[in-house]
C-alpha cells in the first residue's frame, strides 16, 4: 500500500479550515531547533487530521453510511474519530476493552460517541468493532493503517514546511506508522529528511526495516499507550524504504527526561509519545545528531496525558 504526495495534497484541500493550523515555535536562540505544537490540535493530537480526512473522503465518494463510523480505540484515534463524526453529523460507535479508564470513556462520551466495553484486551475490542461494522453497515475506521488516515496526518508536514524556512529534517515519533507515513511522504516532496523515533522496547517500524517485512514486536514502554502497535503498517515500511528516512531508538529514561524537561523549562505538558521524538536529539550521545547548522523540527504530536506526575 503506497502513499503519494497527491494523497496528502488532496487531504489538505479537504481538511483546511476544519482543523487547527499547526503552530511552530523556535526552541533555541540560533533558530536551528523548532517545535511543531500539534498537541494544540482538536482532541489533543494529530489524529484529528486523519479522522476528518477519512470521513470527508467517504462523504465525497458517497460511501459514508447514515449508521455512522466505528473504531476500536480508547486512545487518541478513538477521540479523533468521535470528534470527526460529530463534525460530520453522523454517529460514532467506539469499542474499548472493559478495563479502559473511566476518564477515557467519559471523554469519548463528551464527543457524542456511543461507547461499548468488550473483553479485556484491544484485540477483543477490535474484533467486536469489525463484527459491528459487518452487522450494521457502519464504516470501519482504523487507528493508523489506512491511506486516508495517513494522508490526513501528512497535512501536518505541509503546514510545517510553510512555516519554517530552509527546514532540513523533521523528527517524528512512530507507533503503527500513520503519522510517520504521511509526514515522510510529504517531507520527501519538499526535500526534507525524516527521522523516525521509537522506544527501544516498542519498535515496530525499526524491526520491520531490519527484517525486511512487518513483524510482531514486544510492547513494553512508558509510551506504549500511544506508540504501542505490535506491528507497523505495510504502508509505513514502504515509506521507510522509499524515502530518506533514519530510524532510531530511545530508552524510556530518555523519554521521561524529555517530557519532564519540556514541562520544567517551557511549561509544555505532552504525552510520552510526543516526548519520544524530542528524546532522540537530547543527551550526551543523542540517537540522532543533526549536521552543524541544520534546521530541525521536532513534532510534539499529542498531549492526552495526566500532568499530575510533572508537578511532583
Amino acid at each position: 500500500m503506497e502513499l503519494t504526495h497527491s494523497d496528502v495534497k488532496d487531504a489538505a484541500e479537504r481538511v483546511t479550515g476544519q482543523v487547527r493550523p499547526v503552530a511552530v515555535a523556535q526552541a533555541d536562540s540560533a533558530g536551528e531547533l523548532w517545535f511543531a505544537l500539534e498537541f494544540l490540535q482538536h482532541t489533543g493530537s494529530f489524529k484529528a487530521r486523519g479522522a476528518l480526512n477519512f470521513l470527508l473522503s467517504h462523504r465525497e465518494n458517497g460511501t459514508l453510511p447514515p449508521v455512522g463510523v466505528t473504531i476500536a480505540s480508547g486512545g487518541n484515534a478513538g477521540l479523533a474519530c468521535a470528534w470527526a463524526a460529530r463534525n460530520q453529523g453522523i454517529p460514532a460507535t467506539v469499542f474499548l476493552p472493559a478495563t479502559a479508564p473511566r476518564v477515557k470513556v467519559d471523554r469519548l462520551t463528551s464527543y457524542g460517541a456511543e461507547v461499548r466495553l468488550v473483553g479485556t484486551q484491544y484485540a477483543d475490542a477490535l474484533a467486536a468493532s469489525r463484527e459491528f461494522a459487518d452487522n450494521t453497515g457502519a464504516l470501519l475506521s482504523h487507528a493508523y493503517d489506512n491511506p486516508l488516515i495517513a494522508a490526513g496526518a501528512g497535512t501536518l508536514m505541509t503546514e510545517i514546511q510553510e512555516r519554517i524556512p530552509d527546514l532540513g529534517t523533521v523528527v517524528v515519533a512512530v507507533g503503527g506508522g500513520g503519522l510517520f507515513s504521511g509526514v515522510a511522504t510529504a517531507a520527501d516532496h519538499y526535500g526534507v529528511r525524516t527521522v523516525a523515533v521509537e522506544p527501544a522496547r516498542c519498535r515496530a517500524l525499526h524491526a520491520a526495516i531490519t527484517a525486511g517485512r512487518v513483524v510482531d514486536v514486544e510492547v513494553d514502554s512508558i509510551a506504549a499507550d500511544s506508540l504501542g502497535a505490535r506491528r507497523a503498517s505495510e504502508m509505513a515500511l514502504a515509506a521507510a524504504r522509499q524515502y530518506d528516512v533514519e530510524s532510531v531508538l530511545v530508552e524510556d529514561a530518555a523519554i521521561s527526561s524529555a517530557r519532564r524537561g519540556l514541562w520544567e523549562e517551557r511549561r509544555i505538558a505532552v504525552e510520552c509519545g510526543a516526548a519520544t521524538a524530542l528524546a532522540a536529539i537530547l543527551g550526551d550521545e543523542p540517537a540522532f545528531r543533526p549536521a552543524p547548522g541544520e534546521r530541525v523540527c521536532v513534532v510534539l504530536c499529542g498531549a492526552n496525558t495526566d500532568p499530575a506526575d510533572l508537578a511532583m
